[in-house]
């Protein structure tokens, strides 16, 4: 397998034709990151966050209720339900970027 040509183009963007062939729609993100030899950069494993975010929320949101029924501080419930915010919105990105076809 031959290697391309080195990078000496003015700007990121500038395609040469060998690139323009297997990259119709322009050179991905995750591409220009790749160092050559090394490994690909780290991806996030969607999956499994988009199961880690549901369960805090779930969990959180269960004990903050049960604290609030119980003699338990407040400052103890409310801690639990920011934590629970928290989760929601990780799962909303999460899922969001699962939707986009991102890995993982």
């Amino acid at each position: 397998m031959s290697t391309p040509p080195p990078d000496d183009r003015s700007t990121p963007d500038d395609l040469t034709e060998y690139e323009r062939e297997d990259f119709p729609r322009g050179i991905p993100d995750s591409a220009r990151t790749l160092q050559e030899g090394g490994a690909a950069s780290a991806r996030s494993a969607l999956t499994l966050r988009l199961v880690l975010a549901a369960f805090g929320l779930v969990l959180c949101t269960v004990l903050g209720v049960l604290a609030l029924g119980s003699d338990v501080s407040v400052a103890f419930a409310v801690v639990l339900f920011v934590l629970a915010a928290v989760a929601l919105v990780d799962l909303v990105v999460v899922a969001r970027r699962k939707l986009r076809g991102e890995p993982g």
